[in-house]
């Protein structure tokens, strides 16, 4: 990554916790972020994997959108977006994306329902760092009246992700534990009033802390006075989330791709995919009927050398590429390298014998299932 005068980038509350660890800092969507610290990336990655990694994602937005009652809010939002937001329970949170007038996607998004009745009429939304200017203007362009964009640049936002984070965060805010995925509440952590989801980027089970940015540092080292806890960079973040088979905005998907071709129509539930109506339903429908010209695959690569965003995807033997890589490296949990790209429909099937282009050399590939490893999200039994 380039280098840019450190006055030129925004800082997280932690910060200066990052540097006082050691940190790698980089630019990163306009901010001075760590993308690993003294144990390397590997080492980072495998601890997630086995213990409970500590992530700053301060970078990120957080908003909210507040209107009279859930009815009338949750649909002004299914006007941007194909989900069902109309059904989302209190307490829970669900995985979106904004859509264009072609049906392409703006950016991705989480969407959590307060589980306080007094809360009833706000949506909270987390959205991409370096989407969250474009995101904001979108909504804030189609808003009706008695609905209202509120911005929060006085929050920081924590993830605590492994197998371990659960007894981690239950050591200070015990009702984390009664959680299920994908559901939300506010916690109190060390008498710190938070706000905590059940999700996460890595796979593993894990929390999304969102906290008043005055009290990140100490929440922060808190966790981290617990051996089970590691700083993570961002270098990590990418490994762990190309391993979970899940996109990058702005590398796996953009403007130009539908849900459809990203492969992410998990996001459309039932009612929505009939109704179509939503940004570029036309498209998207037309899509989920006869299938898109090209679709996110993931990909397994012979040997050990990683394929990069913007490898060419050839058929073996042909020098004439029919697909892009759009992330790609080396996966430490598998050993192995692995990636994710787009292909014609056609060439999409599980299996399918392909081969990527690196350094002008034709590597093996193969079309492999994704998440490439297991995702482990705690689900409450029922």
């Amino acid at each position: 990554m380039a280098d840019t005068a450190a006055t030129d980038l925004a800082k997280t509350p932690l910060y200066d916790l990052h540097v006082e660890l050691g940190a790698r800092m980089v630019p990163f969507a306009g901010y001075s972020m760590p993308v690993q610290y003294k144990d390397g990336i590997m080492k980072e990655h495998l601890h997630t994997r086995e213990a409970a990694g500590l992530f700053d994602v301060s970078h990120m937005g957080q908003a909210a959108l507040i209107g009279p009652d859930h009815e009338t809010t949750a649909a002004f939002l299914e006007s941007l977006v194909p989900s069902n937001m109309k059904e989302l329970k209190p307490g829970k949170q669900r995985y979106t994306v904004l859509l264009n007038a072609e049906g392409g996607v703006i950016d991705d998004l989480m969407v959590s329902r307060p589980a306080n009745p007094a809360q009833d009429g706000t949506l909270f939304l987390v959205v991409n760092a370096a989407r969250k200017d474009v995101d904001y203007e979108v909504i804030r362009g189609a808003l009706p009246e008695g609905i209202a964009l509120e911005t929060y640049e006085d929050r920081a936002l924590l993830a605590l992700q492994g197998p371990k984070a659960a007894e981690v965060l239950a050591a200070h805010a015990p009702e984390c534990a009664e959680m299920g995925f994908m559901s939300a509440q506010p916690l109190e952590f060390d008498g710190i009033t938070i706000h905590a989801s059940r999700s996460g980027y890595t796979g593993e089970d894990g929390y999304e802390l969102s906290v008043p940015a005055g009290a990140a540092d100490a929440i922060a080292r808190a966790l981290l006075a617990d051996e089970r806890v590691k700083p993570i960079g961002l270098g990590a973040r990418d490994s762990l989330r190309l391993e979970a088979g899940l996109c990058l905005y702005g590398h796996d998907m953009d403007e130009s791709n539908s849900p459809v071709e990203a492969n992410i129509t998990f996001c459309m539930q039932k009612r929505r995919r009939e109704a179509g109506d939503f940004p570029g339903g036309a498209r998207v429908l037309k899509e989920l009927a006869e299938g898109p010209s090209k679709i996110r695959i993931g990909l397994k690569l012979e040997g050990r050398a990683p394929a990069r965003e913007g490898a060419q995807i050839c058929l073996p033997g042909e020098a004439t590429p029919i697909g892009v890589v759009t992330s790609g490296g080396f996966a430490p949990t598998m050993q192995a390298p692995i990636a994710m790209g787009y292909v014609p429909l056609d060439y999409s099937k599980t299996g399918t014998q392909l081969s990527i282009v690196v350094r002008g050399k034709e590597l093996p590939a193969v079309v492999a299932d994704m998440p490439f490893v297991e995702q482990r999200y705690y689900r409450k039994p029922k």
